[in-house]
C-alpha cells in the first residue's frame, strides 16, 4: 500500500466522527433530492401511461337528452378521433350497516367494452353481462370502504324506482381517479362512489333508450381542442347541453394535475434548498477541515510530492466521505420515494406504478455534492500548497488581537477576560464566524419550511370550517327546486336552522381570459354560511352585482367595478354581464356569489334553490339521516365534521408526509453543521487552548472560551435563521397558489420554539462531545510545539 493510501485511511479514521457528520449532511441533501424527483417522475409517468393505455377522453359534455343518431354528426366534426355516448345519473344507495345517506354516480358501460374511451381496469370480477339489469361494477375504493364482496346485494333508487343491485366486479377508471360528491372538495368513499351499469339497463331505467345524456370524445394529435368544443356546444345546444369542456377542466384530472403541480413545486424547491444548503455547508466545512492540515501538506511537499499529487490525495479523502453520503442518501431517497409513491398510488387508485430512478437524477445529486466538496478542497489545498515547505511546516503566526468595537463603546469593564477573548476571536476571524452563523441559520430556516405547512393546514381548517362554513350539514338537490323546499327541510327532525342557496354552473369572461366555475346565490344575513373579506370579517351581500373570490379575480384580471361576461351553462344558457362589486377570501376553490333574488332574476326564473345549509341537533342525527335516505330528490349530503376529517386525511396522506420527512432531514443537517463547527473550532484552536491550560486556566474556563464562542454564534444565528425560514415559507406559499386551494403562511409560536430548540439542543450535544475531547487535550504535545 502506498504511503498516501495509508495516510488517507489514517486520516479518515482519525476524523471519523466529523466525516460521519459531513456524510449525514450529504445524505440528507441527496436523499431529499432523490425522494422528490423519483416520486414526481413516477407519478407523471404513471399518469401518462394510464391515460394512454385506458384511452382517457379529451373532451366531455353533459346534456339533458339527445338522440343516438346525433352521434354521426359529432363524429363528423374535424379533428374528432373517437366518440362515446353514455347515460350518466346520480343515484341513491341503501348500503347495509351504514345509516347515513350514500350517493353514487352511475355510468353506463361502453358498448365497445374495453376498446372504448375511459376503459375500466378490473380489479375483481367482470363487467355487467348484456341483458342483466341488476348487475353493477363499483369503484374499488367505494367497495373497499364498505367491505363489499362479489355477489353482495344492496338497494338503489334509479329514477325514483327502488331496485336491488348485485356487485359483479370492482374497477378503476382514468376518469375517476378522484371521486368527489356534489358539494364536497375532497373524496369520501363511504358516502360517495362511482358505479358502472350496462348501457341498456341504465338507459331503460332513465328513459334513455336510443338516447344519451353524456358524451366523451378523443381528438387527433395536434387538434385544436377549443374549436372542437365550440362546434360540440353548437350541436348540443338544442338538446340542453351544459357546455363542453376539455380534459384540463375535468374535475378528477384537475385535482390530480394540481396535486402533481404542488408536488412539482415542492420538488423544485425543497431538493434545491437542501442540496444548495448541503453544498454550501460542505464547501465551508471541507475547506476548513483541509486547511487544518496545512503542516501535513507542507511535509508532503518537502518529501517531494507535487501540488497535483497532494491535491489528488485530499480530493480522494473528501470523495470517500461524499460518496458515503451519496450512497446512503440514494438508498434512503429511493426507499422514501417508493414509500411516498405508494401512498399516492393508493390515494389516487392507480392500477400500477412506474417507479424507477433516472440516471440523470443520481448524476445531478452526485455531481452537486462532489463539486461542492471538491471546490472547498481545491481552494484550501491550493492555499497551503503555494507556501514553501519550510514556511508551511511552521504553525501560523500568532494572531494579533485588538480591542473590539464593543469594548471601545465602554462595555469593556462589564466583560470578563474569557468573554473578551471570545469577542476578539470572533472579530479577528470575522469571515469564518459569519460563515458559521450563516450555516447554522440555514439549518434553522429549513426546519421552519418543513413545519409551516402543518400550521397552515390547521389554520385553513379553522377559517374554512369554523368561520365560513359553519353548517352541520349541507344538502344538494338532484334538480333546482322551488323555494318552498326550504320549509320542507325545516320540518325534518333535528333541523334547527336552514339557509338555502342556488348554484349555477357558468363560464366567466373578462377580455380574452375565461374560467369555468359556478355562481352561488345566497340569502343576505346568513349566519351559518358566511362570506369573509381579506381581514376575515363577514361581508355584507349586495343586492346587485357579483362577488368573486380574490384568487378568481386575479385569474380573470378583474377589480372591483369591472364588468364580467357570464355564460350560464344550464337551462336556456343565457349570456349576460355582471359588475364585480366586491372580493371575498377563500382558501379552498374559487367561485362567484350573488344575492339569491338577484341570481334568480339573472336566470329569469322564480324563487328557485339548489340546496341548503342546515343547523342540526346532533342528538337527532340518526333520525334525520333516516328521513333523508327516503327523499329521492336529495342528490348529495355533506357533514362538516366529516369534511374536516377528509381534509385532514388528504393532507396527512400527501403533502404533510414529505414535509415531516423534510423536517427530520433539516434536524440532521442542523446537528451536522453545529457539530462540525464545534469540532473544527477545537482543532483550529487546540494549541491556543492548550497553552491557556498550561498557563493555569481550568478546564471549565478553557471550555467556556471555546464553547462560549459557539454558543454566542448560535444565538446570533437563530434570529437570522428564523428570518430566512419565514422568507422561504413565503416563497413556497407563493409558488403553491392554484385554483383548488391556496396556502397562507401561518407559523405558530410552537413552530418557532421547535426550530430554536433543535438548534440549541444540537449546540448543547455538540458542546458536550467537544468538551469531552477538550478535557483530553494533550498538554505535553502543546509544550513541544514550536512557536
Amino acid at each position: 500500500m502506498k504511503a498516501l493510501d495509508r495516510k488517507l485511511l489514517r486520516d479518515l479514521w482519525q476524523m471519523k466522527s466529523q466525516a460521519l457528520a459531513i456524510a449525514l449532511v450529504v445524505m440528507c441533501g441527496v436523499g431529499t433530492y432523490i425522494m422528490f424527483l423519483t416520486t414526481l417522475g413516477a407519478l407523471r409517468a404513471t399518469q401518462d401511461s394510464y391515460y394512454r393505455d385506458y384511452r382517457f377522453a379529451e373532451v366531455f359534455v353533459t346534456l339533458k337528452r339527445a338522440p343516438q343518431a346525433l352521434l354521426q354528426r359529432v363524429q363528423a366534426i374535424a379533428d374528432v378521433a373517437q366518440v362515446e355516448t353514455r347515460v350518466v345519473a346520480q343515484v341513491r344507495l341503501d348500503m347495509p350497516a351504514f345509516a347515513e345517506p350514500v350517493t353514487a354516480l352511475m355510468v353506463s358501460v361502453s358498448d365497445a367494452g374495453r376498446d372504448g374511451l375511459n376503459a375500466l381496469h378490473l380489479r375483481q370480477g367482470r363487467l355487467p353481462a348484456p341483458g342483466q339489469f341488476d348487475e353493477v361494477v363499483a369503484s374499488a375504493s367505494f367497495a373497499q370502504a364498505h367491505g363489499l364482496q362479489l355477489g353482495d346485494r344492496f338497494g338503489a333508487i334509479l329514477n325514483g324506482r327502488r331496485q336491488a343491485l348485485t356487485l359483479v366486479g370492482t374497477a378503476l377508471s382514468p376518469e375517476f381517479i378522484q371521486q368527489m360528491r356534489p358539494g364536497s372538495v375532497f373524496p369520501d368513499y363511504k358516502r360517495f362512489g362511482v358505479m358502472w351499469m350496462g348501457r341498456r339497463a341504465l338507459g331503460q331505467a332513465y328513459d334513455m333508450e336510443g338516447a344519451f345524456n353524456d358524451l366523451a370524445l378523443s381528438l387527433r394529435p395536434g387538434a385544436d381542442s377549443q374549436a372542437v368544443i365550440d362546434r360540440v356546444d353548437e350541436l348540443l345546444k338544442p338538446y340542453g347541453g351544459l357546455g363542453a369542456y376539455g380534459r384540463k377542466d375535468q374535475l378528477s384530472h384537475r385535482f390530480l394535475s394540481q396535486e402533481l403541480q404542488q408536488l412539482g413545486t415542492l420538488a423544485s424547491l425543497f431538493p434545491v434548498m437542501f442540496m444548495g444548503i448541503a453544498a454550501f455547508l460542505l464547501n465551508v466545512v471541507i475547506g476548513r477541515l483541509v486547511a487544518m492540515q496545512r503542516e501535513q501538506i507542507a511535509v508532503l511537499k518537502a518529501f517531494g510530492y507535487s501540488n497535483l499529487a497532494v491535491l489528488w490525495h485530499y480530493l480522494r479523502m473528501v470523495s470517500v466521505i461524499v460518496v458515503l453520503g451519496v450512497v446512503t442518501g440514494t438508498a434512503l431517497g429511493l426507499w422514501l420515494g417508493k414509500l411516498l409513491s405508494d401512498i399516492y398510488t393508493a390515494f389516487y387508485h392507480f392500477p400500477y406504478l412506474m417507479f424507477r430512478l433516472q440516471p440523470g437524477t443520481l448524476l445531478e445529486a452526485s455531481a452537486a455534492s462532489l463539486l461542492a466538496a471538491g471546490t472547498g478542497t481545491v481552494f484550501a489545498v491550493w492555499r497551503a500548497a503555494t507556501l514553501r515547505p519550510a514556511q508551511g511546516m511552521r504553525p501560523e503566526p500568532p494572531a494579533i488581537y485588538r480591542e473590539t468595537w464593543i469594548e471601545q463603546l465602554g462595555l469593556k469593564r462589564w466583560l470578563s477576560p474569557p468573554m473578551r477573548m471570545i469577542i476578539r476571536h470572533i472579530q479577528r476571524r470575522a469571515l469564518k464566524s459569519m460563515l458559521t452563523v450563516l450555516g447554522i441559520a440555514m439549518a434553522c430556516g429549513i426546519i421552519l419550511t418543513g413545519l409551516f405547512q402543518r400550521d397552515t393546514v390547521s389554520y385553513m381548517v379553522n377559517i374554512q370550517f369554523s368561520m365560513a362554513q359553519r353548517e352541520d350539514l349541507s344538502v344538494t338537490f338532484t334538480d333546482p327546486a322551488a323555494y318552498r323546499a326550504r320549509f320542507d327541510l325545516l320540518g325534518l327532525p333535528g333541523v334547527q336552522h336552514v339557509e338555502v342557496f342556488r348554484a349555477v354552473p357558468v363560464r366567466l369572461r373578462h377580455g380574452y381570459l375565461t374560467y369555468r366555475t359556478g355562481i352561488r346565490g345566497v340569502e343576505p344575513g346568513g349566519d351559518i354560511a358566511r362570506l369573509l373579506d381579506a381581514d376575515l370579517r363577514p361581508v355584507a351581500l349586495p343586492s346587485e352585482g357579483i362577488l368573486l373570490t380574490d384568487y378568481l379575480a386575479k385569474l380573470l384580471d378583474v377589480r372591483v367595478g369591472d364588468r364580467l361576461t357570464v355564460e350560464v351553462l344550464e337551462g336556456n344558457r343565457p349570456v349576460r354581464e355582471a359588475t364585480v362589486v366586491g372580493l371575498v377570501r377563500e382558501y379552498l376553490g374559487v367561485s362567484g356569489y350573488m344575492h339569491l333574488a338577484a341570481l334568480n332574476q339573472f336566470m329569469q326564473e322564480g324563487p328557485t334553490i339548489s340546496g341548503a345549509y342546515l343547523g342540526v341537533d346532533s342528538a337527532q342525527l340518526a333520525a334525520l339521516y333516516k328521513r333523508l335516505k327516503g327523499m329521492p330528490r336529495i342528490a348529495g349530503l355533506a357533514e362538516r365534521v366529516q369534511e374536516i376529517r377528509n381534509f385532514n386525511r388528504v393532507m396527512d396522506e400527501t403533502m404533510l408526509f414529505f414535509t415531516y420527512v423534510a423536517t427530520v432531514f433539516a434536524v440532521i443537517i442542523a446537528f451536522g453543521v453545529i457539530y462540525n463547527s464545534a469540532r473544527i473550532g477545537l482543532t483550529e484552536r487546540g494549541r491556543e487552548l492548550g497553552s491557556l491550560r498550561v498557563l493555569g486556566f481550568t478546564r471549565a474556563e478553557v471550555a467556556y472560551i471555546l464553547l462560549g464562542e459557539l454558543g454566542l454564534l448560535t444565538l446570533v444565528a437563530i434570529p437570522l435563521g428564523l428570518w430566512l425560514g419565514v422568507g422561504m415559507c413565503y416563497y413556497i406559499a407563493h409558488t403553491m397558489q392554484n385554483d383548488l386551494f391556496r396556502v397562507p403562511v401561518v407559523l405558530v409560536p410552537q413552530t418557532y420554539a421547535f426550530a430554536c430548540a433543535v438548534v440549541l439542543v444540537s449546540a448543547l450535544l455538540s458542546g458536550l462531545a467537544v468538551r469531552r475531547r477538550l478535557d483530553q487535550l494533550d498538554l505535553i504535545a502543546v509544550l513541544k510545539s514550536a512557536e
